[in-house]
């Protein structure tokens, strides 16, 4: 009889037992919506603060873009030059490509013979070009070109300091073999001072126009963001003909003109 009871009363007890190690339904449920509530409170605090910093990300500073206004201003002077460059040479054509070398360099040895003699420095001589090519008759069309000699080319170019000289340089090496004159260039030996005027310039013109239009809309110029400059240099250019020149003909006449030295700015100003 009472190891009956007794045996009763412990299968009784061991479902208790467990059902206080065991979340019931109810209870995991409670869990689960407690912890939702919460991730979304959560959210709704941090969401703003995590929006805000982003936004401040783009701007660090907490400055706002300054306010500018584009010009372009030039200066340009007119000098009268002091150098000329002068590009000669001799093209010859004769049977044999020998021939026709030996022939161009018997001519430009006397052609820089001639303008040394006029004053001009070696340093101021530089050979530009030096070609050799066939020549061919295409005038019969109804066979193959005929080959008929070669012809050989050589150029130099030379710096005249003295202007009055140029003439004599030219009418000599004419005299002296020369078959092309392809120019004259004339141009200042060291443009810097005249750019740094005409620099000066390009920038007095800038900001009048800068002023004007910040006046017109009601603003002021407060100062410099960007400058980009453009140089630009014109030198006269003549062009002389070929044909021989007699030693007791007239001088060529050379006209020196002006070289036209200009400077070119681009300027963003501050506005406010």
């Amino acid at each position: 009889m009472n190891d009956k009871t007794t045996n009763t009363k412990l299968e009784r007890s061991e479902p208790a037992a467990n059902s206080s190690s065991r979340p019931g339904p109810f209870t995991i449920g409670r869990i689960v919506a407690v912890t939702a509530a919460f991730s979304l409170l959560v959210g709704i605090i941090a969401g703003p603060i995590i929006a805000n910093n982003h936004a401040q990300g783009a701007d660090t500073t907490g400055t706002t873009p300054e306010h500018t206004v584009t010009v372009s201003g030039m200066g340009d002077v007119s000098v009268a030059p002091d150098v000329a460059d002068v590009i000669l040479g001799v093209s010859v054509t004769l049977p044999t490509a020998k021939d026709a070398r030996a022939a161009a360099a018997t001519s430009m040895t006397a052609i820089l013979a001639a303008v040394k003699k006029d004053g001009v420095a070696d340093k101021d001589i530089v050979t530009t070009n030096v070609s050799l090519s066939p020549v061919y008759d295409y005038s019969a069309a109804s066979s193959a070109p005929r080959l008929t000699g070669y012809q050989y080319s050589n150029t130099i170019k030379v710096t005249v300091r003295d202007l009055t000289g140029v003439a004599s340089v030219l009418d000599d090496s004419v005299a002296a073999g020369a078959t092309t004159v392809q120019g004259i260039s004339f141009r200042l030996d060291n443009p810097k001072p005249i750019e740094a005027q005409a620099r000066q310039m390009a920038m007095a013109d800038a900001r009048t126009k800068a002023d004007a239009l910040a006046q017109a809309a009601g603003v002021t110029v407060k100062g410099v963001a960007t400058i980009s400059e453009v140089s630009v240099s014109s030198p006269i250019t003549y062009y002389a003909p070929t044909a021989g020149v007699a030693k007791d003909s007239v001088s060529t006449p050379i006209q020196t003109g002006t070289t036209d030295v200009t400077i070119q700015v681009t300027v963003s100003y501050l506005i406010g």
